[in-house]
């Protein structure tokens, strides 16, 4: 898409323009675990339930880079749309250091704490091997998601959001063909089990970061980094995690409700942690149009505001809050008919795992509308600076209502593990309906245009113009 396009054009062209392949690029992305899933659940309840108690971990440890990987993408887009390419190219280089540094570090922290996550959790010793096997490999790998996770963001920023989906599209295709050899076996590869899932999907997320960082440093696409951008800026490093640091504690939070949430599972045996992980799949899958519409909004929204187009840019958001509502609310009323097929696809051998997805899977899609509300809305909050709100709302919504909700309804009442699904629903629609005031309100406008979060942003953003321009010279 042109710069011109994104400004001046038809708001609903321009978000769909956007929205679509971002949708496109994160479905396959996800593809990766929906592949994972497909072949692990060849290996039955326990095989699920390994790679089902090592997500909320490694999940923990990728929201951390995602939510400083949020400030490099409001300041490119916010850049872009002010026409300072020099500013583009190092805030991308920078972003892509400091990610990278903390995905190092994380990477060797996870894999010597592997063993103490899980027996926190306690795994049972049906679980624990295969559980630390795909972990361990998980966490060697996070230097290449993050890297690749950085790469589609820059790509949003400028606008060039088609490329990663081809990249994604092949990546996905080869990680299909290597999953059942990594994991089963085939000639002179030994049968790695769980632990090959991870493997697969490893390799070919390094060949993805290797095409992206080509692309990056050809300067065809929007964007050309040298290698003169990637020497340390450590006050403009500073700052953008200042400006990133919030939207970490957001991420962040959210994983760790996850990981609580799988703790109280436990409790119930590895039936219903099958069950959560079949049922959690087809919802992590279902949030991709949303997540996908949320960046597109960002996107667009974080361009305008750069270029001034404030009305516009509000516009972009109340059509985004309707889209996102809209599209979640039909795909929850679908998934409520075919619940039983669709678990089935991931565990087609466990009668009981699949009773207990669908239970899941039909107890909260109904509710997936205010999901898509929240996050496109939250996104317009993210584009103007204001990342401090949408960690508020998350960490009210894990730790306020979600979390002590699941503890009250399946210990004290006679629900059981039936009460740790209702309490999905309920927090998804009072976190929904509590996003949507703010947003009326409007105080995230005069926020952004005069008080002090404003301030504090313009007043980093021009020190970041000057020392960046200083830096490049």
């Amino acid at each position: 898409m042109n710069k011109k396009e994104l400004l001046e054009g038809p708001i609903l062209s321009s978000l769909l323009k956007l929205a679509v392949p971002i949708m496109i690029a994160n479905l396959l992305q996800a593809a990766y675990q929906l592949v994972d899933a497909f072949w692990v659940g060849r290996l039955g309840g326990d095989a699920v339930a390994a790679v089902s108690v090592s997500t909320p971990v490694i999940f923990l440890t990728i929201a951390l880079g995602t939510g400083l990987a949020i400030a490099g993408s409001i300041l490119i887009a916010q850049y872009f749309g002010a026409g300072q390419q020099e500013m583009v190219n190092h805030v991308a280089a920078q972003t892509l250091l400091m990610v990278i540094s903390v995905s190092v570090v994380l990477s060797i922290i996870g894999y010597w704490l592997s063993p103490y996550f899980l027996k926190l959790l306690n795994v049972t010793p049906e679980v624990y091997n295969d559980a630390l096997g795909f972990m361990r490999v998980a966490f060697i790998g996070l230097v290449f998601s993050f890297s690749f996770m950085i790469f589609q963001s820059v790509m949003r920023g400028v606008g060039r959001v088609t490329l990663p989906v081809y990249i994604v599209l092949g990546t996905v295709i080869l990680n299909f063909a290597l999953d059942p050899l990594f994991i089963f076996g085939w000639n002179f590869i030994p049968a790695m089990g769980v632990k090959g899932a991870a493997l697969a999907t490893l390799s070919t997320q390094s060949l993805a970061i290797v095409i992206g960082f080509f692309i990056l440093f050809r300067g065809k696409h929007g964007i050309h980094l040298q290698l003169k951008d990637f020497k340390p800026d450590y006050k403009h490093i500073k700052k953008a995690f200042k400006i990133g640091f919030p939207s970490s504690i957001e991420q962040s939070m959210r994983a760790i409700g996850m990981m609580a949430i799988t703790f109280l599972i436990v409790h119930f045996g590895t039936t219903t942690v099958a069950s959560y992980g079949a049922g959690s799949n087809l919802i992590q899958l279902i949030l991709i149009p949303a997540l996908g519409l949320s960046m597109a909004i960002a996107t667009l929204v974080g361009q305008n505001i750069g270029a001034g187009n404030i009305a516009r840019a509000a516009q972009i958001g109340k059509l985004g809050g309707y889209l996102g509502f809209g599209l979640l609310s039909g795909l929850g009323i679908i998934a409520y008919a075919f619940a039983p097929y669709l678990i089935a696809f991931f565990v087609p051998n466990d009668p009981a795992v699949i009773e207990g997805g669908t239970q899941l899977l039909r107890i909260t899609c109904l509710s997936w509308g205010f999901l898509g509300l929240q996050l496109c809305l939250t996104g317009v909050f993210r584009a103007v600076g204001n990342t401090t709100l949408p960690m508020i709302l998350t960490l009210v919504s894990q730790w306020v209502i979600q979390f002590p909700l699941a503890y009250i309804l399946s210990h004290n009442t006679s629900l059981g593990k039936v009460g740790i699904w209702w309490a999905f629903p309920i927090s998804s629609v009072l976190t929904g309906l509590i996003t949507l005031l703010f947003y009326a309100k409007g105080d995230w406008k005069k926020e952004r245009l005069t008080g002090k979060t404003n301030k504090l942003i313009d007043k980093v953003e021009k020190e970041i113009v000057k020392e960046g321009f200083e830096s490049v010279k």
